[in-house]
């Protein structure tokens, strides 16, 4: 039976350096807030001083009222000392851009939150359905050291056959778009196994409306008053604090979680992000935990900052002014450097340690 039983996450602290990474030494106010206090900025630095300069932020407040002829499996374990395979399983159904006899090649692939665990097993179009995948899960699970608790999926449009098959199987079902590891597995395999195989077409790649802002038709909807913050700043922080040998990893976010990071990025990049300040930092990092945030857009010709969530949910967080617009542009371009990474922090003042924290990556189209 289909347990809905909800998972919790052990609360702690990441050190107060990342407060002065948090925020700039300058910063704009609005909206009638007092400006966030400076003071913290000559704090000593607990890491070098090469990672304790931040970009200028501005502060806002919440402007908005309260197919195969034979199936073939491959399973692949791969060890790694920074990565450990993990409970939290990502899963995703669908056609190829390859056709086989003439028909389209499904697929069912199976990672974890690592990228660990890879299962990939092709089924014959006649044979798609949710009784196979539920098959192909629950042997993957027999098979697995490590036994799923959750298990997301991301594909709108494959939601009530993914959704039939886990419902009798013992983990936490969760349409996501937190599905890191498994779009990474994704855009591999669109760049270095489809077009290598044989009747692949590329004209049956699909696309994405949701990844060009002047395309997507979604109306933000009202944020739930209890996800709404008292004020929000545009802040960034060194590329190499996630990378091995940083002062951010699991085990000191808190409420929260960070997606994988590919190896070819800059490590003297940065890393834009959102920090949301509220009284209720505890609150709104839990009930943050529990929407599936997948991250934030900033669409500047609306001059709207929305919050991604679920499989399709978009929140209205706050409209742009002028100057709000101008650190959107920087939030926006510096995400595109870094093929859509960045991150939100829940905290309750700009002295106090974060309650939640999300590295993110935005979801290619196309995939």
């Amino acid at each position: 039976m289909h347990s809905h039983k909800i998972s919790t996450t052990s609360t702690s602290v990441i050190g107060t350096f990342l407060i002065c990474l948090l925020l700039g030494n300058s910063i704009n106010t609005c909206n009638s807030f007092t400006p966030l206090n400076p003071s913290i900025y000559s704090s000593p630095a607990l890491v070098s001083n090469k990672l304790t300069t931040a970009t200028t932020t501005t502060v806002f407040t919440n402007s908005i009222s309260s197919d195969s002829s034979q199936e073939t499996t491959q399973l692949e374990s791969t060890s790694s000392i920074e990565e450990l395979p993990t409970s939290d399983w990502e899963l995703d159904c669908y056609s190829r851009p390859v056709l086989v006899d003439g028909k389209k090649l499904w697929e069912i692939l199976i990672t974890d939150s690592s990228g660990v665990l890879k299962v990939c097993e092709t089924l014959p179009s006649n044979r798609v359905n949710s009784r196979e995948l539920r098959r192909v899960i629950e042997e993957t699970i027999e098979n697995s050291e490590v036994k799923p608790s959750t298990i997301r999926f991301f594909r709108g449009a494959m939601f009530n056959m993914i959704n039939i098959a886990l419902s009798e199987v013992d983990v936490i079902a969760r349409p996501s778009r937190c599905t890191f590891a498994l779009a990474t597995w994704l855009e591999e395999r669109n760049r270095e196994v489809y077009p290598k195989m044989e009747g692949y077409k590329s004209s049956m790649v699909s696309s994405d409306a949701f990844g060009n802002a002047f395309l997507d038709v979604r109306t933000p909807v009202k944020l739930p008053d209890a996800l709404r913050g008292e004020k929000y700043a545009f802040v960034s922080l060194p590329l190499a604090e996630f990378l091995p040998g940083g002062d951010i990893n699991r085990d000191n976010i808190g409420v929260g979680r960070l997606c994988p990071i590919s190896s070819d990025l800059p490590a003297d990049a940065f890393v834009q992000g959102i920090v949301i300040l509220t009284s209720r930092a505890k609150a709104l990092a839990s009930w943050l935990s529990g929407t599936e945030v997948a991250g934030f857009k900033a669409d500047l010709r609306r001059r709207t900052l929305a919050m991604e969530a679920d499989i399709s949910t978009q929140y209205l967080v706050a409209k742009l002014n002028d100057v709000q617009r101008a650190e959107a542009v920087a939030f926006e371009e510096g995400k595109d450097m870094l093929n859509g990474l960045h991150f939100v922090s829940v905290q309750k003042d700009e002295d106090d340690d974060p309650a939640g924290f999300w590295l993110l990556r935005e979801i290619p189209p196309g995939l």
